[in-house]
């Protein structure tokens, strides 16, 4: 996985100096100033975390509802 940027040009996505293999799955986040925006350091602790879910890291239900409580 990776993460590269794009803009959308008459209704395509153009992607900036990245080859992405045809037929590859992506997924699009859509930047919205009015949402959030990241730091380059909150950036890279969201690129750790969805490095370790990739890898199957993650919290059942039970270990999540514990952490809110």
């Amino acid at each position: 996985m990776r993460i590269t940027k794009g803009k959308v040009i008459n209704g395509r996505i153009e992607v900036e100096d990245e080859i992405v293999d045809e037929g590859s799955s992506v997924t699009v986040l859509v930047y919205d100033e009015s949402a959030f925006t990241l730091t380059h350091q909150e950036e890279a602790a969201l690129l750790d975390s969805i490095a370790e879910a990739n890898r199957g890291d993650l919290l059942d239900e039970s270990d999540v509802l514990r952490r809110l409580s």
